[in-house]
């Protein structure tokens, strides 16, 4: 692993697993994704990971909602802006990737295998739903598998590589390392490599942290110093990932779309709030926040123009 000497914060500022239901603090809305992720970049977050909803919570892909969101973020700010081509399991691989095809992002998430993604569990913790989807929604992932073949993944990185895009490689098990390293050794998945360890999603690796320490093991035998490392955790261990991540030499991800919590029964109002925090614990690390063009640098970002030269918004 290429230890970071400055330590990269990403704010993952919605996504589409959490639903309105569990938090009146989730960013749903375009206006409401904008103002989260312009204050997580204010309190220290390098890089945004977008997705977008309808106002009501539910997961978009329509390149128009993005159309809201990614030109007011890239107009205010020099973050790294980070699209989905996870999106939803419920949706197809061409409304996955519309959001990252229309910007061509200097940077766009990479799901490194099907699996079994299953968040059903949030019905038993949920008794008062403020939308008729939700239920369903989340209820739907027990019978339906993540589908995130090898044609699929190859699709990805030949479409989008081809416009200077590069991956944040998302990691479920052990196994999507071995599947990263195949790509690699195709030459579809140029280093150095952004590995981010994904812990504690039902049907991925569980939030052990021999796990994680057992990730960089394995990303080292596979990768030796061509990648770089990121680690967060679901839910409630969202934090001690992080910072086991940030003591290891590797970045942190924070953000609402993994943790809707601040604390033990504190639920985060802003994802600022816990870009502050993590920032904080990174700093008595004593270790430094990355820029963005820190990020950039270091993860061999194209930058803010897309290949044509024109502005990325």
């Amino acid at each position: 692993m290429r230890k970071a000497e400055k330590v990269v914060i990403t704010t993952a500022v919605t996504g589409s697993v959490n639903v309105p239901s569990q938090s009146p603090y989730l960013p749903l809305s375009a206006d409401q994704v904008v103002e989260a992720a312009l204050g997580a970049i204010e309190a220290g977050s390098a890089v945004v990971h977008l997705h977008a909803r309808h106002p009501d919570g539910r997961p978009a892909w329509e390149p128009e909602v993005f159309e809201q969101i990614v030109p007011r973020i890239t107009e205010a700010t020099d973050a790294v802006v980070n699209i989905t081509t996870g999106g939803s399991s419920a949706m197809t691989m061409e409304q996955r990737l519309a959001g990252a095809t229309r910007f061509q992002p200097e940077l766009a998430s990479m799901n490194m295998g099907s699996m079994n993604f299953v968040y059903s569990g949030i019905a038993d913790r949920v008794t008062d739903w403020k939308h008729d989807w939700e239920k369903p929604y989340v209820l739907n992932t027990y019978s339906h598998p993540f589908v995130n073949s090898f044609d699929r993944i190859e699709h990805t990185l030949r479409t989008l590589g081809a416009t200077g895009t590069r991956f944040e490689y998302e990691c479920y098990d052990i196994g999507h390392l071995y599947s990263l390293a195949h790509f690699v050794d195709r030459g579809l998945a140029p280093t150095p490599l952004l590995v981010q360890g994904v812990f504690g999603i039902l049907g991925g690796i569980g939030a052990d942290h021999e796990n994680l320490e057992h990730m960089v093991r394995i990303a080292d035998k596979l990768f030796g110093d061509d990648y770089s490392f990121s680690a967060f955790a679901a839910g409630r261990d969202q934090m001690q990932f992080a910072t086991h991540s940030a003591w290891l030499g590797g970045h942190v991800r924070v953000g609402l779309e993994d943790s809707l919590w601040l604390g033990k029964g504190q639920l985060a109002e802003t994802n600022a709030q816990q870009v502050t925090k993590i920032r904080a614990v990174v700093e008595d690390l004593g270790k430094q926040i990355a820029t963005p063009d820190d990020a950039r640098a270091m993860l061999a970002l194209r930058g803010r123009t897309s290949p044509k030269g024109s502005a990325l918004a």
